[in-house]
């Protein structure tokens, strides 16, 4: 196996820069609270694993060095895109936690999130790690290699992703412009609530100045919050399942549609 290794390096090598690039950028992995060598040692293994079969499919390889670049450089935006999709897919959760968040008068209230290496309400670091537990519930690990390393190895090349490129990133500008569409969807129940709260409180305020209710929409907002956040949590987790579920159909049509 070694010696097999060795001797198609290239192909290797060209493996594992893909395998790389999709760790790097995919949900859960590409923090820094994964180690580099972990992640290094993660690609070297599951490259290992598929080379016999893409070894037997073959990989045409150029004799000149630039094309050779060129090809590294191909499947470096391969595993990235693919890995970004999903992370930007997952994102969604952080984006509606900060929807809620806002509303409740929790935005200021921000703890660092070692996933996401931001800075996030506490709201939305709540929602990250449901959307955490529901991603590895529903294989989520299973699903991003078997698809965004075997399926997108078995469907697209580097030279395809080159020769339809404008396709592509067509679909990719699409497939994310619905982050803040979905993150609306999701937060959008909760959200609306707490802003007729907000509208009502404002307009007995109006009706009523001297009984000072506005400084009662504060701990309103927050009690109704958590009591819609309790009910419709069991939507929410089917709503994040059923996101998740679609996000890996959409990069299946995503590599499908580049494919030759």
């Amino acid at each position: 196996m070694f010696s097999q290794l060795v001797a198609d390096a290239d192909i290797f090598f060209l493996m594992a820069v893909r395998v790389l690039a999709l760790i790097q950028t995919a949900p859960l992995m590409s923090g820094e609270a994964v180690p580099q060598v972990a992640k290094i040692g993660l690609a070297g293994m599951v490259t290992v694993a598929i080379f016999p079969w893409l070894k037997e499919a073959g990989y045409p390889i150029p004799d000149s060095a630039v094309a050779y670049f060129a090809l590294i450089i191909g499947e470096a935006m391969i595993g990235i895109i693919i890995g970004f999709f999903l992370s930007i897919v997952y994102a969604t959760f952080t984006t509606a936690g900060q929807f809620f968040a806002l509303q409740m008068g929790f935005g200021a209230s921000e703890t660092y999130d070692p996933l996401s290496e931001i800075s996030i309400p506490v709201v939305g670091q709540f929602l990250n790690l449901i959307a955490m537990f529901i991603f590895v519930a529903t294989s989520g690990f299973q699903r991003l290699f078997l698809l965004g390393v075997q399926g997108s190895f078995q469907a697209l090349r580097a030279v395809d992703l080159l020769e339809r490129r404008d396709n592509f990133m067509a679909f990719v500008t699409s497939a994310l412009g619905g982050l803040f569409a979905n993150a609306l969807i999701l937060s959008f129940p909760i959200f609306g609530t707490l802003l007729l709260v907000s509208v009502g409180m404002g307009l007995l305020t109006k009706a009523a100045p001297q009984m000072n209710l506005l400084t009662e929409s504060f701990p309103v907002s927050i009690l109704t919050a958590f009591v819609l956040l309790a009910i419709g949590m069991p939507f929410m987790i089917e709503a994040f399942s059923g996101l998740i579920d679609a996000s890996f159909d959409t990069v299946g049509r995503l590599i499908a549609g580049a494919a030759p």
